[in-house]
């Protein structure tokens, strides 16, 4: 069979279109990849067909062109969004583990999720010296920008459709040269506290099931009693997912603060297995049990059945926190009106209760810490300089690409072999290997434990109040004016 007829049929067998339209599919096959045909071969069907197209010169041959008609040809594979919505709702009625099950398959089958890319990135767990468990993964699947891409948003002027890579109207969008490919996008429409929003997967997953979360209009990020709200209402429709917001500060939060979404899906994090080390009671609200949890990171943890009780509890540490100094600690609300404080809100489902915990944020800068004194020290910048989001905060490491190739490299200056060790990563190494006898056949052990203390140093660094006598001694001060004003 030739490959244009072949993957006809899949797209009739997908659903989205009935036997009776395969003439009319193939000629839209056609008017993607040119008339020209070829056997079909072991590969996928839509690989063979983008070879197709630059022989046709249909596009040209470069990674943008090649990913934005990848994406037309799956969305011919895949229902229309009223379609999707119907589908997925319906679903809803009997399971929202069966709805999520469904739509995921979906977003994997039709390539959105990017499966053969994800499953490139390295990922492992351990658990450090501090008794942390800990998730590492280096992240390989995010392609390489393209030159073309980059030159054309470089000249890029006036207001941008779609305005953000968040935003609704990027739902079958084309794309092209500094433009996302979204064709193959399905979004899921969503009331949220009375307010419209969609639901959709990450195409590039850090975890299982990643999902977006994302207001339907273009608005900043913003951290307050309306989030928690929010949260509780995709817990009450999704509860076998977690949901959490990153903080709606820079330094401290993640990289879209321009479009109001938070992030969810179905893994369970390091720090949700996390224990509470010290109680704290808050006597207006005895049916919240509440805790300082044993983390890297300053987390204080409310979990209750009585949703608005934890809501309103939650809102009133919030702004406790946007609000409160310790000097001796370089912890620091506003300079003038300029806020300082926010927090990290992550929710999952325990049974009945509702498990939130409330990670406080601070982003001051100084002299010796420009990038942030809550922010991972220079020290550790040859590992992770980038800044602490809410998965990483959940105990799992998103660490860049390039550690891939600099980490073989160190293995090989361990074991005494040639090597083009970066100087950046020489301190820390020599460091290692003056404590440990490192061979051939320890040597991949040996790092992954490297790894699993770089990043709980990196949480610590991260951490408000530190995992010692003067960080016990900082949460007893907070807690203690905290208390008194609740």
């Amino acid at each position: 069979m030739k490959v244009i007829e072949k993957f006809a049929d899949e797209v009739i067998n997908s659903g989205a279109y009935q036997p009776l339209d395969r003439v009319y599919v193939i000629n839209k096959i056609r008017s993607l990849v040119g008339d020209h045909d070829e056997e079909e071969t072991d590969q996928p069907a839509v690989k063979q067909l983008v070879d197709i197209a630059v022989k046709n010169e249909k596009i040209s041959d470069d990674v943008t062109s090649r990913e934005v008609l990848n994406d037309q040809l799956y969305d011919l594979a895949t229902p229309t969004p009223s379609k999707t919505n119907e589908i997925f709702w319906q679903k809803m009625e009997k399971s929202s583990e069966k709805a999520t099950d469904w739509f995921y398959k979906l977003c994997e089958n039709n390539n959105y999720v990017k499966k053969e890319a994800i499953a490139k990135n390295i990922a492992f767990s351990g658990t450090s010296s501090k008794g942390h468990g800990l998730e590492i993964t280096i992240n390989l699947s995010k392609p390489e920008k393209d030159p073309k891409a980059i030159a054309a948003a470089a000249h890029a002027t006036g207001k941008k459709y779609p305005q953000c890579a968040l935003c609704l109207e990027n739902e079958g969008y084309v794309g092209g040269y500094g433009k996302n490919a979204r064709s193959n996008l399905r979004i899921i429409r969503m009331d949220i506290a009375g307010r419209p929003w969609g639901f959709q997967y990450s195409p590039y997953a850090y975890f299982n099931e990643h999902c977006i979360f994302l207001d339907q209009k273009h608005i900043p990020m913003v951290i307050n009693q309306q989030t928690l709200i929010n949260l509780v209402e995709i817990e009450k429709t999704l509860p076998h997912y977690f949901v959490g917001s990153n903080a709606d500060l820079p330094i401290v939060g993640g990289s879209m603060l321009a479009h109001e979404h938070y992030q969810g899906g179905r893994h369970t994090f390091p720090m949700m297995k996390a224990k509470i080390k010290k109680n704290v009671v808050f006597d207006d609200y005895p049916e919240v049990v509440a805790g300082i949890v044993d983390w890297p990171m300053s987390d204080l943890r409310l979990i209750s059945d009585n949703s608005l009780d934890l809501i309103e509890l939650g809102a009133k540490i919030i702004n406790f926190w946007d609000h409160y100094s310790d000097s001796a600690r370089q912890i620091k609300a506003f300079d003038g009106k300029t806020r300082h404080h926010t927090v990290t809100p992550i929710m999952h489902r325990e049974g009945k209760n509702f498990v939130l915990d409330l990670v406080l944020r601070d982003n001051n800068t100084s002299e010796n810490y420009p990038l942030g004194i809550f922010h991972p020290h220079k020290e550790l910048w040859h590992i992770k300089k980038e800044n602490i989001g809410l998965i990483e905060v959940m105990g799992r490491a998103i660490l860049p690409g390039r550690l891939k190739s600099e980490l073989e490299e160190v293995k090989k200056y361990w074991l005494g072999q040639d090597n083009k060790m970066a100087i950046s990563h020489k301190e820390w190494a020599d460091q290692i290997k003056a404590e440990q006898n490192i061979t051939a056949e320890n040597v991949d052990a040996v790092m992954q434990q490297a790894l699993v203390e770089v990043f709980e140093q990196v949480l610590q660094d991260a951490g408000v109040f530190k995992n010692n006598a003067d960080g016990d001694e900082g949460w007893d001060k907070f807690i203690t004016a905290l208390t008194r004003q609740i």
